[in-house]
């Protein structure tokens, strides 16, 4: 009889092998629900077995001593950066290093992503202490919420003035860059007011690649740990399929390259630019992204402590190595 597990994940396009049932697992009834928004605390959250989850949420579960959830290392999200800091199309911005000084405005101050952009900064030297930030809505359709996460500080870090969308401020010249995860509606738009303050995005992300040896890791696979107490076997079974999925999806967009015009030709540019494991999961092959994605917590105040890859990911590689995985 396999085991059922109730998995909450957003709308990846590389899952839906996996949603359809073409990626399956005879020992694993995976029901898999798309959500908008992540789930907030997985141990507390009786409609789901395993989710995808905020790294830095994850990191700050495992500094708190909450073991409720067990974080596999297996990334659902990676991204770079540069490509997510946006400016009005008048603006004077070319690059990361001039944002020192200025207003810039963030979806979340704990968020991973942003993270990972205030990292990208730093690289540039431009540190939290080198800017003024406000923490609020992308736009009007955005709920209005606490996003600076008892993290604000009068005159460095606060919220939105009237906690108006940012994009109207920025539009304004009230703020002179946001960084945002995912573009705004209209931005893709010809006459959309906005562009990225780095134009040549992919090269500069090329680079950083070339320096770092990775794609940063926003979101991971947790499981909770009543679930992996019962069946172990289940997490190395789950990122198995999420990893499956993902080689089958990348295999079908090589094929049916038709989606778009030029899909085909940002398919030959990635397999050229980055190497064919660059999403390879496990703690060993993710260790460095590991190590310095803790790094940066704890050096942006987030964390007041530094956290080691191991305390991060206490199971390592034998969590999900699917030669050990046992029913």
């Amino acid at each position: 009889m396999p085991v059922t597990l109730r998995l909450a994940v957003r709308d990846w396009d590389y899952l839906t092998p996996l949603a359809l049932g073409d990626v399956r697992s005879p020992r694993l009834d995976l029901a898999v629900e798309r959500v908008g928004t992540l789930v907030s605390h997985l141990g507390r959250e009786p409609a789901f077995d395993a989710a995808e989850m905020s790294f830095s949420r994850y990191a700050q579960m495992r500094f708190e001593g909450d073991a409720s959830v067990v974080g596999l290392p297996n990334f659902v999200m990676r991204g770079f950066r540069h490509r997510c800091v946006i400016t009005s199309e008048h603006s004077p911005l070319r690059s990361l290093a001039e944002l020192g000084g200025k207003r810039i405005g963030v979806t979340g101050w704990r968020d991973s992503g942003n993270t990972w952009t205030r990292a990208a900064l730093r690289r540039e030297g431009v540190g939290v202490e080198d800017a003024r930030w406000f923490a609020g809505r992308l736009t009007q359709a955005h709920p209005i919420t606490d996003r600076l996460d008892g993290f604000g500080r009068p005159g460095r870090i606060e919220a939105a003035p009237g906690e108006r969308p940012m994009m109207e401020l920025l539009a304004e010249g009230e703020l002179d860059a946001v960084f945002t995860p995912f573009m705004p509606d209209g931005f893709f738009g010809p006459h959309s007011g906005f562009r990225q303050v780095v134009a040549d995005y992919r090269s500069a992300e090329r680079d950083y690649f070339h320096d770092v040896g990775y794609v940063p890791g926003m979101h991971l696979l947790g499981v909770k740990a009543e679930v992996l107490a019962e069946h172990p076997w289940v997490a190395a079974e789950l990122s198995e399929l999420v990893d499956e999925s993902q080689r089958v999806w990348l295999a079908k967009r090589r094929k049916y390259a038709d989606t778009t015009p030029w899909i085909i030709e940002e398919l030959s540019r990635s397999s050229r630019d980055l190497p064919a494991d660059w999403n390879r999961s496990g703690l060993a092959a993710n260790e460095p992204m590991i190590a310095d994605f803790a790094a940066e917590l704890h050096a942006q105040g987030i964390l007041p402590r530094l956290l080691s890859p191991a305390e991060l990911f206490p199971g390592g590689d034998e969590l999900i190595a699917p030669q050990r995985a046992a029913a």
